[in-house]
């Protein structure tokens, strides 16, 4: 499946510049010369229907700039219908991950984030994850166990990269909170900003699996790298 849309991310992107500073300020945590690996979560409950084509496109594409800068491992969860919960191999195939992805179906059903949040300190416990990327629209969980559950996954340094979709309030500031305490971000997507998603993944999976090595290479042809180099204070450091 292609992707016709240009990405294209607006210098005036408010969102878009507090994501990318956030992300240049998370310390890179994994040992030398092994790949940065990264959970992505995904909330496949039937609100979310309408991209979930989208999004598979947009997960591919980060995956496969990753793997040409240095290796990156990504493990794929998601939740739908009466408690479902599913999660992929390890993996750095980015082709492998899309095929995964391409048989996924959005079923009606509750959110799962604190399983989610579980999920990934088990993870980490076993070997390093440096990120954990959440997509999703709602919360109907309560507020506290989730962060008491976010502060489980920073004490593995695990960081949060929240994505929101839509403009609940109440969903923005649960998902602002979850990536504060974990030392992540938040940003918010929609149908008509796929584009600044793609960029974002991007951003966060390089920066994951190279450093910012990686950034200073793939700024040279990727104005989202660009910008977020600007963000940095010490851009003459390498963190890799």
């Amino acid at each position: 499946m292609s992707d016709s849309r240009q990405i294209s991310v607006e210098p005036q992107d408010n969102a878009l510049a507090s994501f990318l500073e956030d992300v240049a300020k998370t310390p890179l945590v994994r040992a030398k010369d092994q790949p940065g690996r990264i959970i992505f979560a995904l909330d496949a409950t039937m609100s979310r229907a309408p991209t979930w084509a989208a999004a598979r496109v947009v997960q591919g594409d980060m995956f496969a700039a990753a793997q040409t800068i240095g290796g990156l491992e990504v493990q794929v969860v998601f939740f739908r219908g009466q408690s479902e919960f599913r999660k992929s191999q390890w993996t750095p195939s980015a082709a492998r991950l899309a095929d995964k992805m391409s048989k996924v179906r959005c079923h009606g059903g509750l959110t799962q984030i604190e399983r989610v949040l579980k999920h990934g300190q088990r993870e980490a416990q076993i070997k390093d994850v440096q990120a954990m990327i959440y997509v999703g629209d709602a919360v109907e969980e309560n507020a506290d166990r989730l962060g008491d559950a976010a502060a489980q996954l920073a004490l593995c340094n695990v960081k949060l990269f929240a994505f929101q979709e839509g403009k609940d309030e109440r969903v923005e500031a649960i998902f602002r909170d979850l990536a504060r305490i974990t030392g992540g971000a938040y940003a918010r997507f929609d149908a008509s900003s796929v584009a600044t998603l793609k960029a974002l993944l991007r951003a966060v999976g390089v920066f994951a699996s190279g450093g910012l090595g990686a950034l200073k290479a793939l700024s040279r042809s990727d104005p989202s790298a660009s910008r977020l180099l600007e963000q940095l204070p010490n851009a003459g450091q390498d963190h890799a």
